[in-house]
């Protein structure tokens, strides 16, 4: 009997956790670090305060664990299978909305942490694209590529620009498939 009150307690644990992440995730998506509270956090998950605190410890930690995204494989290959992989990727980002990613891109010009994530990841992602691309400018056309394609994400999730916003998205990965294209050949 005991065991199946601790196997509820744990899944009622982990569930409260999860939702408290997803809100978390949700508000620093939505207003930024600087904007997202513990206490509208704690609200949105209807949950009290201290039991945030208890399981992420501080605001700071909090979003740490909300800003965490899922790893994503190495592009590679030759210069248009990254292309393709890459454009892939998009899609998958205008058509769900990678709100993980979110929170983060949004608190990136407020918060150091997140502009040290965004940072980190693009130079990740750089240098794996830089890879596949030839010539002496690999690497300035690799961080091109990425700041074109964090820029579309932004712009149709964040700013909500209005034509990119109701996109479609296999419409947006053909208009700049050709760009992407060129930017991996040499």
């Amino acid at each position: 009997m005991n065991s199946v009150n601790e196997t509820t307690r744990d899944r009622q644990r982990i569930e409260t956790q999860q939702r408290i992440l997803t809100e978390a995730r949700r508000l620093f998506a939505e207003t930024g670090y600087d904007r997202t509270t513990i206490r509208a956090v704690a609200a949105a998950a209807q949950v009290d305060p201290g039991l945030v605190m208890h399981y992420f410890g501080n605001k700071q930690l909090l979003f740490a664990r909300a800003a965490e995204t899922e790893s994503r494989p190495i592009v590679e290959g030759t210069p248009d299978q990254v292309a393709e992989q890459l454009l892939e990727r998009l899609r998958e980002s205008l058509i769900e909305e990678p709100v993980a990613s979110l929170a983060v891109l949004r608190s990136m010009l407020t918060h150091p942490e997140a502009a040290d994530e965004v940072r980190g990841n693009a130079h990740v992602r750089g240098s794996n694209i830089s890879k596949a691309i030839h010539g002496t400018d690999g690497e300035l056309r690799a961080d091109v590529l990425s700041a074109v394609l964090i820029g579309v994400v932004l712009g149709r999730h964040l700013l909500k620009l209005d034509h990119l916003a109701e996109a479609d998205p296999d419409k947006v990965v053909e208009l700049l498939g050709p760009a992407v294209h060129s930017l991996t050949k040499e």
